[in-house]
Protein backbone atom coordinates (compact mmCIF):
# COMPACT_ATOMS: atom_id res chain seq x y z
CA UNK A 1 0.00 0.00 0.00
CA UNK A 2 1.62 2.92 -0.75
CA UNK A 3 2.07 6.00 1.79
CA UNK A 4 0.37 9.28 0.55
CA UNK A 5 0.77 10.97 4.17
CA UNK A 6 4.32 12.88 3.70
CA UNK A 7 4.57 15.85 5.87
CA UNK A 8 5.45 18.13 2.92
CA UNK A 9 2.47 17.85 0.59
CA UNK A 10 3.70 17.00 -2.92
CA UNK A 11 1.94 16.91 -6.06
CA UNK A 12 -0.11 13.97 -7.64
CA UNK A 13 -0.90 13.84 -11.70
CA UNK A 14 -2.44 11.13 -13.96
CA UNK A 15 -2.41 10.97 -17.74
CA UNK A 16 -4.20 14.27 -19.02
CA UNK A 17 -8.28 13.86 -19.69
CA UNK A 18 -7.98 10.54 -18.46
CA UNK A 19 -7.13 10.09 -14.85
CA UNK A 20 -7.90 6.91 -13.10
CA UNK A 21 -8.61 9.20 -10.25
CA UNK A 22 -7.50 12.63 -9.66
CA UNK A 23 -5.66 14.44 -6.71
CA UNK A 24 -3.57 17.33 -6.98
CA UNK A 25 -1.79 18.98 -3.93
CA UNK A 26 -0.35 22.36 -3.59
CA UNK A 27 3.44 22.43 -3.65
CA UNK A 28 2.98 25.34 -1.22
CA UNK A 29 -0.11 27.08 0.57
CA UNK A 30 -0.50 29.67 2.90
CA UNK A 31 -3.20 29.64 6.26
CA UNK A 32 -6.02 31.74 5.14
CA UNK A 33 -7.39 34.37 8.01
CA UNK A 34 -10.50 32.92 9.78
CA UNK A 35 -11.29 36.24 10.59
CA UNK A 36 -11.84 37.10 7.11
CA UNK A 37 -13.67 34.16 6.17
CA UNK A 38 -16.26 34.77 8.98
CA UNK A 39 -16.76 38.13 7.05
CA UNK A 40 -17.62 37.33 4.30
CA UNK A 41 -19.33 34.05 5.41
CA UNK A 42 -21.57 37.04 7.03
CA UNK A 43 -21.93 38.95 3.96
CA UNK A 44 -22.75 36.62 2.06
CA UNK A 45 -25.57 34.75 3.82
CA UNK A 46 -26.99 38.45 4.00
CA UNK A 47 -26.49 38.58 0.11
CA UNK A 48 -28.40 34.94 0.05
CA UNK A 49 -31.47 36.23 1.66
CA UNK A 50 -31.76 39.38 0.08
CA UNK A 51 -32.21 37.21 -3.36
CA UNK A 52 -34.23 34.83 -1.80
CA UNK A 53 -37.70 36.32 -0.31
CA UNK A 54 -39.93 33.48 -2.23
CA UNK A 55 -37.71 30.51 -1.17
CA UNK A 56 -37.91 32.18 2.35
CA UNK A 57 -41.71 32.17 2.32
CA UNK A 58 -41.74 28.70 0.66
CA UNK A 59 -39.77 27.04 3.74
CA UNK A 60 -42.23 28.98 6.19
CA UNK A 61 -45.19 27.26 4.22
CA UNK A 62 -43.96 23.90 3.91
CA UNK A 63 -42.60 23.71 7.59
CA UNK A 64 -46.39 23.16 8.48
CA UNK A 65 -46.41 19.84 6.46
CA UNK A 66 -43.05 18.77 6.28
CA UNK A 67 -40.67 18.48 8.99
CA UNK A 68 -37.69 20.87 8.66
CA UNK A 69 -39.84 22.16 6.10
CA UNK A 70 -38.04 19.44 2.87
CA UNK A 71 -39.19 16.00 1.56
CA UNK A 72 -35.75 14.71 2.72
CA UNK A 73 -33.34 16.28 5.47
CA UNK A 74 -30.39 16.29 3.74
CA UNK A 75 -31.77 18.96 1.57
CA UNK A 76 -32.11 21.33 4.51
CA UNK A 77 -29.73 24.23 5.29
CA UNK A 78 -30.31 27.30 7.66
CA UNK A 79 -31.89 29.83 7.28
CA UNK A 80 -33.62 28.08 4.78
CA UNK A 81 -33.21 26.10 1.37
CA UNK A 82 -33.24 27.63 -2.10
CA UNK A 83 -36.95 26.32 -3.78
CA UNK A 84 -36.81 24.84 -7.05
CA UNK A 85 -39.73 25.21 -10.05
CA UNK A 86 -38.14 23.99 -13.11
CA UNK A 87 -35.07 22.60 -14.76
CA UNK A 88 -33.79 22.00 -18.55
CA UNK A 89 -30.50 20.80 -19.04
CA UNK A 90 -27.80 21.85 -16.77
CA UNK A 91 -29.96 24.40 -15.44
CA UNK A 92 -32.49 25.15 -12.91
CA UNK A 93 -35.08 27.91 -12.18
CA UNK A 94 -36.16 28.68 -8.47
CA UNK A 95 -38.84 30.49 -7.01
CA UNK A 96 -37.42 33.53 -6.96
CA UNK A 97 -37.06 33.58 -10.67
CA UNK A 98 -32.75 33.06 -10.93
CA UNK A 99 -31.63 30.70 -12.91
CA UNK A 100 -29.29 28.38 -11.73
CA UNK A 101 -26.37 26.08 -13.44
CA UNK A 102 -27.01 22.57 -11.44
CA UNK A 103 -23.35 21.11 -10.35
CA UNK A 104 -25.16 18.55 -7.48
CA UNK A 105 -27.77 16.73 -10.46
CA UNK A 106 -28.85 14.29 -7.88
CA UNK A 107 -25.46 13.23 -6.81
CA UNK A 108 -25.50 11.96 -10.63
CA UNK A 109 -29.39 10.90 -10.55
CA UNK A 110 -29.43 13.17 -13.96
CA UNK A 111 -26.51 12.35 -15.20
CA UNK A 112 -27.98 12.41 -18.70
CA UNK A 113 -29.36 16.48 -17.61
CA UNK A 114 -32.53 17.76 -16.68
CA UNK A 115 -35.47 16.53 -19.89
CA UNK A 116 -33.12 14.57 -21.71
CA UNK A 117 -35.09 14.31 -24.88
CA UNK A 118 -33.90 10.34 -25.17
CA UNK A 119 -35.07 10.00 -21.63
CA UNK A 120 -38.50 11.65 -21.58
CA UNK A 121 -39.22 10.06 -25.37
CA UNK A 122 -38.84 6.49 -23.88
CA UNK A 123 -40.62 7.30 -20.53
CA UNK A 124 -43.82 9.00 -22.77
CA UNK A 125 -44.18 5.74 -24.54
CA UNK A 126 -43.60 3.88 -21.54
CA UNK A 127 -47.13 6.04 -19.94
CA UNK A 128 -48.81 5.54 -23.24
CA UNK A 129 -48.05 1.74 -22.72
CA UNK A 130 -48.60 1.26 -18.99
CA UNK A 131 -46.67 2.15 -15.81
CA UNK A 132 -46.98 -0.81 -13.64
CA UNK A 133 -47.86 -4.37 -14.47
CA UNK A 134 -46.25 -6.33 -11.26
CA UNK A 135 -45.70 -9.33 -14.03
CA UNK A 136 -42.52 -10.01 -15.78
CA UNK A 137 -41.94 -7.83 -18.71
CA UNK A 138 -39.97 -7.84 -21.58
CA UNK A 139 -38.99 -4.07 -20.54
CA UNK A 140 -37.06 -5.24 -17.73
CA UNK A 141 -35.54 -8.22 -18.85
CA UNK A 142 -34.05 -5.99 -21.56
CA UNK A 143 -32.99 -3.40 -18.81
CA UNK A 144 -31.24 -6.47 -17.04
CA UNK A 145 -28.98 -7.48 -20.14
CA UNK A 146 -28.27 -4.60 -20.77
CA UNK A 147 -26.76 -3.47 -17.02
CA UNK A 148 -25.46 -7.55 -16.74
CA UNK A 149 -23.40 -6.72 -19.78
CA UNK A 150 -22.41 -3.14 -18.63
CA UNK A 151 -21.18 -4.22 -15.38
CA UNK A 152 -19.89 -7.78 -16.12
CA UNK A 153 -22.32 -8.97 -13.48
CA UNK A 154 -23.88 -12.54 -13.51
CA UNK A 155 -26.93 -11.76 -12.30
CA UNK A 156 -29.05 -8.82 -10.89
CA UNK A 157 -32.24 -7.49 -9.64
CA UNK A 158 -34.08 -3.90 -9.78
CA UNK A 159 -34.69 -2.38 -6.51
CA UNK A 160 -36.37 1.26 -6.24
CA UNK A 161 -33.34 3.02 -4.21
CA UNK A 162 -29.72 3.12 -2.84
CA UNK A 163 -30.98 2.13 0.24
CA UNK A 164 -33.06 -0.66 -1.05
CA UNK A 165 -30.00 -1.96 -3.17
CA UNK A 166 -27.21 -1.79 -0.37
CA UNK A 167 -29.69 -3.52 1.82
CA UNK A 168 -30.52 -6.26 -0.62
CA UNK A 169 -26.57 -6.78 -1.04
CA UNK A 170 -26.04 -6.93 2.68
CA UNK A 171 -28.73 -9.64 3.17
CA UNK A 172 -27.36 -11.22 -0.16
CA UNK A 173 -23.40 -11.59 1.23
CA UNK A 174 -25.18 -12.78 4.66
CA UNK A 175 -27.40 -15.18 3.57
CA UNK A 176 -24.74 -16.63 1.03
CA UNK A 177 -21.86 -16.40 3.70
CA UNK A 178 -24.22 -17.75 6.62
CA UNK A 179 -22.60 -15.18 8.37
CA UNK A 180 -23.94 -12.04 10.30
CA UNK A 181 -21.28 -10.06 11.02
CA UNK A 182 -19.83 -7.03 8.40
CA UNK A 183 -16.94 -4.99 8.23
CA UNK A 184 -17.68 -1.51 6.77
CA UNK A 185 -15.37 2.34 6.65
CA UNK A 186 -15.38 5.03 8.87
CA UNK A 187 -17.32 7.49 7.85
CA UNK A 188 -18.87 5.57 4.61
CA UNK A 189 -22.61 6.38 3.60
CA UNK A 190 -25.00 3.73 2.44
CA UNK A 191 -28.26 4.46 2.53
CA UNK A 192 -30.56 4.09 5.85
CA UNK A 193 -30.47 0.22 6.29
CA UNK A 194 -29.88 0.22 10.28
CA UNK A 195 -26.48 -2.44 9.60
CA UNK A 196 -25.06 0.44 7.45
CA UNK A 197 -26.12 3.59 9.88
CA UNK A 198 -22.91 2.84 11.81
CA UNK A 199 -20.28 5.60 11.90
CA UNK A 200 -21.45 7.20 9.33
CA UNK A 201 -20.10 10.86 10.35
CA UNK A 202 -19.37 10.02 14.05
CA UNK A 203 -18.35 12.66 16.35
CA UNK A 204 -14.57 12.09 17.11
CA UNK A 205 -14.94 12.08 20.22
CA UNK A 206 -17.21 8.96 20.50
CA UNK A 207 -15.35 7.34 17.85
CA UNK A 208 -12.41 6.13 19.33
CA UNK A 209 -8.54 5.88 18.59
CA UNK A 210 -7.85 7.27 14.91
CA UNK A 211 -5.98 3.68 13.77
CA UNK A 212 -8.95 1.36 15.67
CA UNK A 213 -11.80 3.17 15.21
CA UNK A 214 -14.79 2.50 17.46
CA UNK A 215 -18.39 1.94 15.91
CA UNK A 216 -20.68 4.50 16.95
CA UNK A 217 -24.18 3.59 16.33
CA UNK A 218 -27.50 5.59 16.77
CA UNK A 219 -29.18 5.59 19.05
CA UNK A 220 -32.77 3.87 16.89
CA UNK A 221 -30.63 1.72 15.28
CA UNK A 222 -30.38 -2.24 15.96
CA UNK A 223 -27.02 -2.53 13.72
CA UNK A 224 -25.95 -6.29 14.87
CA UNK A 225 -22.40 -6.93 14.78
CA UNK A 226 -20.71 -4.00 12.84
CA UNK A 227 -16.74 -3.63 12.55
CA UNK A 228 -15.21 0.16 11.44
CA UNK A 229 -11.94 0.48 9.71
CA UNK A 230 -10.13 3.32 8.44
CA UNK A 231 -10.43 3.59 4.79
CA UNK A 232 -6.71 3.57 3.23
CA UNK A 233 -5.70 1.01 5.92
CA UNK A 234 -4.85 -2.61 5.32
CA UNK A 235 -3.17 -3.26 8.25
CA UNK A 236 -6.00 -2.55 10.23
CA UNK A 237 -8.53 -4.32 8.40
CA UNK A 238 -5.69 -7.76 8.18
CA UNK A 239 -5.87 -7.23 12.62
CA UNK A 240 -10.11 -7.51 12.40
CA UNK A 241 -10.27 -10.06 9.69
CA UNK A 242 -7.57 -12.15 12.19
CA UNK A 243 -9.75 -11.64 15.47
CA UNK A 244 -12.91 -11.92 13.63
CA UNK A 245 -12.80 -13.03 10.02
CA UNK A 246 -14.84 -16.28 10.95
CA UNK A 247 -17.74 -14.47 11.61
CA UNK A 248 -17.21 -11.74 8.68
CA UNK A 249 -19.62 -11.91 6.06
CA UNK A 250 -18.11 -9.09 3.76
CA UNK A 251 -16.63 -5.93 3.87
CA UNK A 252 -18.86 -3.34 2.23
CA UNK A 253 -17.64 -0.33 1.00
CA UNK A 254 -17.82 2.59 -1.94
CA UNK A 255 -14.70 2.05 -3.33
CA UNK A 256 -14.00 5.72 -3.79
CA UNK A 257 -15.52 7.59 -1.04
CA UNK A 258 -18.11 9.98 -1.73
CA UNK A 259 -19.60 10.72 1.58
CA UNK A 260 -16.81 12.81 2.71
CA UNK A 261 -16.07 15.19 -0.60
CA UNK A 262 -14.12 12.68 -2.89
CA UNK A 263 -11.54 10.36 -1.26
CA UNK A 264 -9.53 7.94 -3.96
CA UNK A 265 -7.69 4.58 -2.75
CA UNK A 266 -3.91 4.43 -2.50
CA UNK A 267 -2.33 2.41 -5.22
CA UNK A 268 -3.21 -1.43 -4.19
CA UNK A 269 -5.55 -0.87 -1.57
CA UNK A 270 -8.64 -1.91 -3.28
CA UNK A 271 -6.80 -5.42 -4.74
CA UNK A 272 -5.41 -5.68 -1.29
CA UNK A 273 -9.15 -5.50 0.30
CA UNK A 274 -10.16 -8.07 -1.92
CA UNK A 275 -7.24 -10.33 -1.20
CA UNK A 276 -8.11 -10.04 2.43
CA UNK A 277 -11.94 -10.76 1.77
CA UNK A 278 -10.71 -13.98 -0.41
CA UNK A 279 -8.73 -15.40 2.72
CA UNK A 280 -11.42 -15.52 4.87
CA UNK A 281 -14.05 -16.22 3.05
CA UNK A 282 -15.68 -13.18 3.15
CA UNK A 283 -17.42 -11.62 0.32
CA UNK A 284 -16.58 -8.33 -1.10
CA UNK A 285 -19.51 -5.58 -1.13
CA UNK A 286 -19.05 -2.18 -3.42
CA UNK A 287 -21.26 0.09 -2.97
CA UNK A 288 -21.85 2.40 -6.47
CA UNK A 289 -24.77 4.35 -5.87
CA UNK A 290 -23.00 7.23 -5.73
CA UNK A 291 -20.04 6.28 -8.74
CA UNK A 292 -22.09 4.01 -11.23
CA UNK A 293 -21.64 5.60 -14.35
CA UNK A 294 -20.26 8.82 -13.05
CA UNK A 295 -17.00 6.93 -12.32
CA UNK A 296 -16.79 5.79 -16.25
CA UNK A 297 -18.92 3.63 -19.14
CA UNK A 298 -18.69 0.56 -16.84
CA UNK A 299 -18.51 1.88 -13.22
CA UNK A 300 -15.84 2.54 -10.44
CA UNK A 301 -14.93 -1.44 -10.03
CA UNK A 302 -13.48 -2.15 -13.51
CA UNK A 303 -12.38 1.60 -14.35
CA UNK A 304 -10.01 0.61 -10.83
CA UNK A 305 -9.19 -2.97 -11.74
CA UNK A 306 -10.84 -4.96 -8.81
CA UNK A 307 -13.86 -7.02 -9.11
CA UNK A 308 -16.36 -7.07 -5.66
CA UNK A 309 -18.93 -9.83 -5.29
CA UNK A 310 -21.87 -7.81 -4.66
CA UNK A 311 -22.56 -4.49 -6.61
CA UNK A 312 -25.18 -2.05 -5.47
CA UNK A 313 -26.51 0.65 -7.53
CA UNK A 314 -28.64 3.20 -8.15
CA UNK A 315 -29.14 7.31 -8.89
CA UNK A 316 -27.37 7.36 -12.55
CA UNK A 317 -28.78 4.09 -14.04
CA UNK A 318 -32.41 5.46 -13.76
CA UNK A 319 -31.92 8.54 -16.44
CA UNK A 320 -33.43 10.95 -13.41
CA UNK A 321 -36.33 8.40 -11.93
CA UNK A 322 -35.74 6.12 -9.23
CA UNK A 323 -34.66 3.14 -9.73
CA UNK A 324 -31.52 0.74 -8.09
CA UNK A 325 -30.26 -2.44 -8.34
CA UNK A 326 -28.46 -5.31 -6.94
CA UNK A 327 -26.30 -8.15 -8.45
CA UNK A 328 -23.21 -10.08 -8.87
CA UNK A 329 -21.47 -13.66 -9.57
CA UNK A 330 -23.87 -16.26 -10.43
CA UNK A 331 -22.90 -18.43 -7.55
CA UNK A 332 -23.31 -15.25 -5.17
CA UNK A 333 -26.85 -14.39 -6.61
CA UNK A 334 -28.16 -17.99 -6.34
CA UNK A 335 -29.32 -17.28 -3.13
CA UNK A 336 -32.30 -15.24 -4.90
CA UNK A 337 -33.22 -18.55 -6.52
CA UNK A 338 -33.31 -21.12 -4.22
CA UNK A 339 -34.81 -18.31 -1.30
CA UNK A 340 -32.05 -17.80 1.32
CA UNK A 341 -32.60 -14.45 0.35
CA UNK A 342 -36.20 -13.00 -0.25
CA UNK A 343 -36.97 -10.45 -2.73
CA UNK A 344 -40.18 -8.55 -3.31
CA UNK A 345 -41.04 -5.25 -4.16
CA UNK A 346 -44.13 -4.04 -6.23
CA UNK A 347 -42.42 -1.47 -8.19
CA UNK A 348 -38.91 -3.29 -8.85
CA UNK A 349 -38.33 -3.06 -12.74
CA UNK A 350 -41.49 -1.58 -13.85
CA UNK A 351 -42.57 -0.10 -17.19
CA UNK A 352 -41.84 3.36 -16.42
CA UNK A 353 -38.07 3.43 -14.81
CA UNK A 354 -36.86 0.63 -17.14
CA UNK A 355 -37.85 2.70 -19.75
CA UNK A 356 -35.50 5.29 -18.54
CA UNK A 357 -32.79 2.85 -17.89
CA UNK A 358 -32.55 1.82 -21.60
CA UNK A 359 -32.62 5.08 -22.28
CA UNK A 360 -29.77 5.86 -19.96
CA UNK A 361 -27.52 3.13 -21.36
CA UNK A 362 -28.15 4.13 -24.71
CA UNK A 363 -27.20 7.48 -23.69
CA UNK A 364 -24.09 7.08 -21.52
CA UNK A 365 -21.59 5.53 -24.36
CA UNK A 366 -17.88 5.69 -23.44
CA UNK A 367 -17.71 8.31 -25.72
CA UNK A 368 -20.30 11.04 -24.25
CA UNK A 369 -18.81 10.08 -20.84
CA UNK A 370 -15.37 10.71 -21.73
CA UNK A 371 -16.33 13.80 -23.23
CA UNK A 372 -17.92 14.87 -19.92
CA UNK A 373 -15.16 13.68 -18.45
CA UNK A 374 -13.12 15.76 -20.33
CA UNK A 375 -14.70 19.18 -19.14
CA UNK A 376 -14.14 17.75 -15.60
CA UNK A 377 -10.81 17.44 -15.67
CA UNK A 378 -10.10 20.63 -17.68
CA UNK A 379 -12.48 22.74 -14.77
CA UNK A 380 -10.00 20.96 -12.32
CA UNK A 381 -6.78 21.87 -14.04
CA UNK A 382 -7.58 25.49 -14.21
CA UNK A 383 -8.62 25.04 -10.30
CA UNK A 384 -5.43 23.56 -9.51
CA UNK A 385 -3.75 26.80 -11.15
CA UNK A 386 -5.98 29.37 -9.40
CA UNK A 387 -4.99 26.97 -5.78
CA UNK A 388 -1.54 27.45 -6.75
CA UNK A 389 -1.26 31.11 -7.69
CA UNK A 390 -3.34 32.28 -4.84
CA UNK A 391 -1.61 29.32 -2.27
CA UNK A 392 -4.74 27.88 -0.66
CA UNK A 393 -4.51 25.56 2.10
CA UNK A 394 -7.45 23.31 -0.57
CA UNK A 395 -6.91 21.06 -3.34
CA UNK A 396 -8.59 19.28 -6.09
CA UNK A 397 -9.97 15.52 -6.19
CA UNK A 398 -12.00 14.17 -9.10
CA UNK A 399 -12.93 10.77 -9.90
CA UNK A 400 -14.96 9.79 -13.40
CA UNK A 401 -17.62 13.43 -14.15
CA UNK A 402 -17.01 14.03 -10.14
CA UNK A 403 -14.96 16.76 -8.77
CA UNK A 404 -14.15 18.66 -5.53
CA UNK A 405 -12.35 21.44 -3.59
CA UNK A 406 -10.65 20.01 -0.21
CA UNK A 407 -9.94 22.75 1.96
CA UNK A 408 -6.94 20.81 3.19
CA UNK A 409 -3.27 21.39 1.81
CA UNK A 410 -2.76 17.59 2.32
CA UNK A 411 -4.39 14.69 1.48
CA UNK A 412 -7.72 13.59 2.85
CA UNK A 413 -7.28 9.26 2.71
CA UNK A 414 -9.56 8.66 5.76
CA UNK A 415 -12.57 9.64 8.02
CA UNK A 416 -10.27 11.46 10.19
CA UNK A 417 -8.27 13.34 7.79
CA UNK A 418 -11.81 14.91 6.59
CA UNK A 419 -12.40 16.93 9.30
CA UNK A 420 -9.09 17.91 9.88
CA UNK A 421 -10.76 19.92 7.00
CA UNK A 422 -11.61 23.80 6.94
CA UNK A 423 -15.00 23.34 7.32
CA UNK A 424 -15.53 27.25 7.63
CA UNK A 425 -13.79 27.74 4.03
CA UNK A 426 -16.00 25.12 2.69
CA UNK A 427 -19.06 26.66 3.72
CA UNK A 428 -18.05 30.19 2.25
CA UNK A 429 -16.79 28.37 -0.94
CA UNK A 430 -20.40 26.61 -1.63
CA UNK A 431 -22.02 29.64 -0.28
CA UNK A 432 -20.14 31.96 -2.21
CA UNK A 433 -21.10 29.78 -5.78
CA UNK A 434 -25.19 29.74 -4.66
CA UNK A 435 -25.06 33.55 -4.51
CA UNK A 436 -23.53 33.91 -7.89
CA UNK A 437 -26.11 31.14 -9.63
CA UNK A 438 -24.01 28.01 -8.84
CA UNK A 439 -25.52 25.17 -7.19
CA UNK A 440 -23.61 22.15 -5.59
CA UNK A 441 -24.93 20.10 -2.91
CA UNK A 442 -26.09 21.66 0.27
CA UNK A 443 -23.10 19.33 2.07
CA UNK A 444 -19.67 20.84 2.85
CA UNK A 445 -18.74 17.20 2.00
CA UNK A 446 -20.06 16.75 -1.34
CA UNK A 447 -18.75 17.23 -4.82
CA UNK A 448 -19.78 18.71 -8.64
CA UNK A 449 -20.91 16.64 -11.47
CA UNK A 450 -20.77 17.58 -14.60
CA UNK A 451 -24.14 15.85 -16.74
CA UNK A 452 -24.05 15.22 -20.28
CA UNK A 453 -25.57 18.40 -20.83
CA UNK A 454 -23.00 20.87 -19.01
CA UNK A 455 -20.80 23.12 -21.33
CA UNK A 456 -17.33 24.11 -21.51
CA UNK A 457 -18.92 27.67 -20.83
CA UNK A 458 -20.78 26.29 -17.82
CA UNK A 459 -17.86 24.98 -16.17
CA UNK A 460 -16.04 28.45 -16.84
CA UNK A 461 -18.50 30.05 -14.83
CA UNK A 462 -17.56 27.47 -12.06
CA UNK A 463 -13.86 28.50 -12.57
CA UNK A 464 -14.60 31.94 -12.39
CA UNK A 465 -16.90 31.76 -9.68
CA UNK A 466 -13.70 30.25 -7.61
CA UNK A 467 -11.37 32.76 -9.24
CA UNK A 468 -13.11 35.16 -7.37
CA UNK A 469 -13.36 34.15 -3.92
CA UNK A 470 -9.55 33.25 -4.27
CA UNK A 471 -9.29 36.41 -4.88
CA UNK A 472 -11.63 37.64 -1.91
CA UNK A 473 -10.04 35.14 0.12
CA UNK A 474 -6.41 37.00 -0.41
CA UNK A 475 -7.71 40.58 -1.24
Amino acid sequence: MSDTTAAVPTPVTWPAHDPATWRNVPASSAPIDSAKVATLLAKEWERFEAQTPQSAAHHARALGPLPLGVPSSFQHWDPYPVAITSAQGAWLTDVDGRKLLDLSMGFGAMLAGHLNPTVIAAVTQALETGTLFVTPSPSATDAAERFKRRFSLGQLRFANSGTEATMYALRTARAFTNRKAIIKIEGGYHGGYDALQVSVKPDVADAGPEAAPTPVTPFEVEAGTVHVVPYNDLARLEQLFDQYGADVACVFMEPVLENIGIVVPDAGYLAGVRALCDAHGSLLVFDEVKTGLTAGAAGASQRLGVTPDLVALAKSIGGGLPLAAFGGSSEVMECLTDGRMPHFGTYNGNPLVVAAAVAIDEIATPAALGAAEKLNVDALTLMDGIIAEHELPAHTVGFGVKGAVTWSSTPVRTYRDYKRTDFGAAELSWLWGVNRGILTPPGLDEQWLVSLAHTADDMGLLVEEFRDLAEALRG
